[in-house]
């Protein structure tokens, strides 16, 4: 795996994505656990800073953006067939590509007999994905603010499904740039507005 270090954190940059924003787009009937990739976004809960703060167009993380990097690294660990490509924390939210490459509905860990019931691996669907992000870092940041049971993270997602490699190119492009363009960002309260023919986006395209 190739990173990009951002200010001394390793920040992943690897296989293929694709983007969409602000709006969860699952599609009816689509098997989520299937193998492909998948861009998905997680804000914290009333868009609060949490995370650290953008100084001159580079992600600075504090202690508890440290933790959210650490999880997501772990992620890949946990879950066998899942690999990671490019991600990027920033103040109040985290954008990250995750690749499904094979069936994720779990697996028999062995063959079960009449004295050891059969085990499963953990759902890799990608809701199960993010819910076990979200679970353990609330758990480790809590412990650090000493702030039990407070959430951290919105009740939902944001996840689109990754198609072709433009899409790939796009959304990779639009996460190593996303501190950079902080300014521009919609989850950022201070955001510049612009308009007009040539106007940078904050945003991803919508696909």
């Amino acid at each position: 795996m190739q990173y990009a270090p951002t200010d001394g954190v390793p920040m992943m940059n690897r296989y293929n994505p694709d983007i969409n924003h602000r709006r969860s787009i699952r599609l009816q009937g689509y098997d989520y656990a299937e193998a492909g990739a998948y861009f998905v976004t997680v804000c914290t809960y009333n868009r609060e800073f949490l995370f650290g703060e953008i100084t001159n167009g580079e992600m600075r993380l504090n202690e508890i953006g440290q933790v959210v990097i650490e999880e997501w690294l772990r992620t890949a660990d946990v879950r066998k067939n899942i690999e990671l490509d490019a991600f990027v924390v920033m103040p109040n939210h985290f954008h990250g590509i995750v690749v499904i490459t094979g069936n994720g509905r779990g697996v028999l860990q062995y063959a079960p007999t009449a004295n050891q019931p059969s085990l499963r691996s953990p759902s890799q669907t990608i809701g199960a994905i993010v819910r076990g992000f979200k679970s353990i870092t609330t758990k480790r940041i809590n412990i650090i603010r000493n702030t039990l049971g407070v959430p951290v993270w919105q009740r939902n997602y944001y996840e689109h499904i990754i198609r072709t490699e433009d899409e790939s190119n796009l959304l990779r492009e639009y996460i190593v740039n996303n501190p950079a363009q902080w300014e521009l960002d919609e989850e950022n309260p201070d955001r510049v507005e612009q308009h007009g023919v040539g106007a940078r986006r904050a945003v991803p395209l919508r696909m």
